[in-house]
């Protein structure tokens, strides 16, 4: 009697971690995880980082060139969106040329090319935002798509530099924080909840995509606080110990850091979406 008792509780509570195991398969964590690997994260976000690098920011320097506003280069852009210190801006703004030497060196031709190997980047987001939502790939005729996601990001880009660079003297510190605070979180839902409209071909519904738009929003603000914690130091010693190299291997690691959370966004709010309904039934309905 006693061994068919032990028997029946091993058995029960091998059952109950059986349960717990399938439960776990199937938990929003795990197809996150699985999903992240599926669409090969990390090696999607350094080839972001990569064609950002190589198309994004040639463009972004001329833009910040030809501000008429307050002249700023493309070094200030950088140093404010990675929220350093003085001294890590300091080592930014000798990575780049002047705002005068950047329109000076600039040609057609050389804006031309940008404009094509920008294409590219903007369909690699695309690729990836439709593995994301397990999409067919979009036919040839819509890469018109990419350029006006391109111009558009610039634009956003600019705006959002603008911004974060007000310095009205007549504004409390604190006024001015909360003012760029949520001014650079409302853009950045915009942004990418229309983006992944626009790259996927209106294949999903504005409804969907709002969760992976705030998701990535909030990803960038944790990238910016990191980025104060980490790679403002990192530059600092980083171009003590390896010069202008190191800099540039710190502002490719942030870079790599932002393709992470605009991926990793997207499937954040996929999960999001499909774990809506079953939220719903669990939560107690209002009986009239």
């Amino acid at each position: 009697m006693g061994e068919n008792s032990s028997g029946a509780d091993a058995e029960g509570g091998a059952s109950a971690w059986r349960r717990l195991y399938h439960g776990l398969l199937r938990s929003a964590a795990a197809r996150g995880w699985q999903r992240s690997r599926e669409l090969e994260l990390m090696h999607r976000a350094m080839g972001f980082a990569a064609l950002g690098f190589l198309t994004l920011v040639p463009l972004l320097i001329v833009v910040a060139a030809v501000d008429p506003a307050n002249g700023q280069g493309f070094a200030e852009w950088l140093s404010e969106g990675l929220g350093v210190s003085t001294s890590a801006q300091a080592e930014v703004q000798e990575l780049f040329a002047s705002p005068r030497q950047a329109l000076e060196a600039t040609t057609a031709f050389g804006l031309a090319a940008l404009c094509v190997f920008g294409l590219t980047f903007g369909s690699s987001v695309q690729t990836a935002y439709e593995k994301v939502w397990e999409l067919p790939a979009a036919r040839w005729h819509t890469m018109w798509r990419h350029l006006v996601w391109l111009a558009a990001l610039i634009g956003y880009l600019f705006v959002s530099a603008q911004i974060t660079q007000d310095r009205q003297p007549t504004t409390s510190d604190f006024l001015r924080t909360l003012w760029h605070f949520l001014s650079a979180t409302l853009s950045a839902v915009l942004f990418f909840w229309w983006s992944q409209r626009l790259l996927l071909g209106g294949r999903v519904g504005w409804g969907a995509l709002l969760p992976g738009a705030v998701s990535t929003a909030v990803g960038l603000i944790g990238l910016r606080i990191f980025s104060q914690l980490v790679f403002s130091p990192l530059i600092a010693s980083n171009a003590v110990t390896y010069g202008p190299f190191g800099t540039v291997l710190v502002l490719q690691s942030w870079l790599v850091g932002v393709g992470v959370v605009v991926f990793g966004g997207a499937i954040v709010g996929r999960l999001m979406h499909e774990e809506a309904p079953r939220v719903a039934q669990l939560l107690p309905r209002h009986r009239g």
